[in-house]
């Protein structure tokens, strides 16, 4: 079997099961990473506020809520096979935010 050529001296890009999934860039599934996610039945045993509130603890760091939106998308593209776009989830969401249902504001250990 014949070797795939490499182009400008780099090796060829790995690509997994959760980069495949719709919403999930680079930053994305480095999140899954820091969060022990390696598998897309993995992620379909999450759930986005435990993942929201994990990734900004394990980086000490507030992200922005969009981030939620994009965790929800995988998870029920993960659990269902439908790939939605990351910003359908963006009114649950707020809906939500404006009644108190969604996680507290982080605040960052070092800034407190």
């Amino acid at each position: 079997m014949a070797k795939t050529p490499l182009k400008f001296g780099k090796e060829p890009a790995k690509v997994d099961e959760l980069s495949e999934l719709r919403n999930i860039g680079k930053a994305m599934r480095n999140d899954f990473t820091l969060l022990g996610i390696s598998s897309v039945k993995q992620l379909a045993k999450s759930d986005a506020d435990g993942l929201y509130a994990r990734i900004q603890k394990l980086t000490d760091t507030r992200h922005d809520p969009c981030v939620w939106d994009t965790y929800a998308a995988a998870i029920h593209q993960a659990k269902t096979g439908e790939a939605l776009p990351w910003w359908d989830f963006t009114k649950i969401r707020k809906k939500r935010e404006t009644s108190g249902r969604f996680p507290k504001k982080f605040e960052s250990k070092s800034r407190r």
